[in-house]
């Protein structure tokens, strides 16, 4: 079974990443279904659909910052889990599964009780009007009762990937998925609930895909196990998964700053209508961007198995293939929007004051689609060779240094066309200071690998 692992350190790189990125992209792909399906069924409601939307956009920052935390302790855990297992040392990668089980739990249910408590001054203070907060309080209210389940079960999956088995991590969120499709339009209409009912499918589906995510780790097809005596947390577990899975919160704690930025500009420039196209766009961009982190899942633990074990030519060599790959998406998927704006948005909504404005919007958004896909790779290559700090701040300069200025100042100056130009003027410059940056680490990597030849040749 520990050939698996191995298997990272002597496999063909071309091979190994078609063999991890296929079944997270395909993963990634169904499980944003999570929110692009809600968000389809709801903005079909009869009469108050394009309100209803809007109402469920509003609350989409809290959504990206409990995701966070699960991304955070995901991830963080996950890079742990693939180094140590590149050093050879299997009971530390199983104390950090056990000690990243913990921890999701404890956070996730204080952020339950918290959100659950305080949802009408939530809604409030992110934007919520007259028409909009019932849907958005219906929401949220019963999507926080879920996540417990959403943290842990990610936490989880994200492990299997390191355990060296993506389509079990894929099948866990195909799992979701496919419930959430399928309960969608029983409870919003066959039943009758509405919001309540596309967020009550979101957390059934999410308690079913955790719980399988957990029983994996008891099953004969993982290699690492959840152990009783390992399901503690020290200071310095939590400190090293949270420093190792700082990045990607970054990323979506940004997102979620974003997103309140872009509602509380919209609010103004374009009101409730705006807000509910920029959830459209928010949705649809979602999508298209999940097969970029399917690869960024898939390359991690190769990375991070390869940069463990001081083969420093494989992970340079994994790194390009990932930015090629990513590219070659970004590209197919930016001519598609382009042509196809408008009919990818009427699966949404056929409200159309609401289609004339996310159609224009998201063919903007998506100007610098061809080059975000290396930015994104870039990004979690610092994280998986255990670079936090770097990854951090590549990750800060998209989401936060940049785009929430961008977002300010342009609404200023242009009004609402601004808001939606901020995004690819803020993507071009985070990627102008990747290239810098990565450019700097690849000559490192070239040295680390000379000096490890030198090495051998002495021995």
């Amino acid at each position: 079974m520990v050939d698996k692992h191995q298997l990272m350190g002597t496999e063909k790189i071309g091979k190994l990443l078609l063999q991890f990125s296929m079944p997270a992209i395909i993963g990634m792909l169904v499980n944003a279904l999570y929110n692009i399906v809600d968000r389809i069924y709801i903005g079909n409601i009869k009469d108050v659909g394009y309100l209803a939307i809007a109402g469920v956009g509003i609350v989409f920052p809290v959504i990206i910052f409990v995701f966070g935390f699960a991304i955070l302790i995901g991830l963080g855990s996950a890079t742990n889990v693939s180094l140590n297992l590149g050093r050879k040392n299997q009971e530390e990668a199983e104390r950090y599964l056990g000690a990243a089980l913990v921890y999701g739990i404890i956070v996730s249910i204080i952020l339950a009780v918290f959100i659950y408590f305080s949802i009408e001054q939530i809604v409030h203070f992110l934007g919520g009007s007259e028409n909009t907060s019932k849907y958005a309080i219906e929401y949220l209210k019963i999507v926080a009762l879920g996540f417990p389940a959403a943290l842990v079960g990610y936490v989880a999956n994200s492990s299997i990937r390191s355990d060296g088995n993506p389509k079990m991590a894929m099948v866990t969120l195909l799992l979701g998925a496919i419930i959430n499709i399928v309960l969608d339009p029983v409870f919003i209409f066959y039943m009758g609930m509405g919001v309540k009912g596309a967020a009550l499918a979101t957390i059934i589906s999410q308690y079913i895909s955790g719980i399988w995510a957990v029983y994996y780790f008891f099953s004969k097809f993982s290699v690492i196990k959840i152990r009783k005596e390992y399901l503690t947390i020290t200071l310095e577990k939590i400190k090293s998964i949270t420093l190792l899975g700082s990045a990607p919160f970054a990323i979506q704690l940004g997102s979620s700053v974003v997103n309140y930025t872009y509602n509380s500009t919209l609010k103004v420039y374009g009101g409730d209508t705006a807000i509910g196209a920029m959830a459209v766009v928010q949705a649809i961009i979602t999508f298209v961007l999940m097969p970029i982190f399917g690869i960024n899942q898939g390359l991690q633990p190769i990375l991070g198995y390869n940069y463990g074990a001081r083969l420093y030519k494989r992970v340079r060599e994994a790194l390009f293939k990932g930015i090629f790959g990513a590219t070659a998406i970004c590209v197919f998927y930016y001519i598609i929007i382009q042509f196809m704006a408008k009919d990818l948005v009427k699966i949404f909504t056929h409200e159309q004051g609401l289609l004339d404005i996310a159609s224009k919007g998201l063919r903007i958004e998506v100007f610098m689609l061809p080059i975000i896909g290396f930015q994104i790779i870039c990004s979690i290559y610092f994280q998986a060779v255990g670079k936090p700090k770097m990854s951090l701040f590549m990750s800060l300069s998209r989401q936060i240094i940049v785009l929430i200025p961008c977002i300010i100042i342009m609404s200023k100056m242009f009004g609402a066309i601004g808001i939606w130009y901020a995004a690819p003027v803020s993507d071009f410059i985070a990627t102008v200071l990747t290239f810098i940056l990565i450019r700097k680490e690849l000559n490192g990597l070239k040295k680390m690998d000379q000096k490890v030849q030198e090495d051998e040749e002495m021995n």
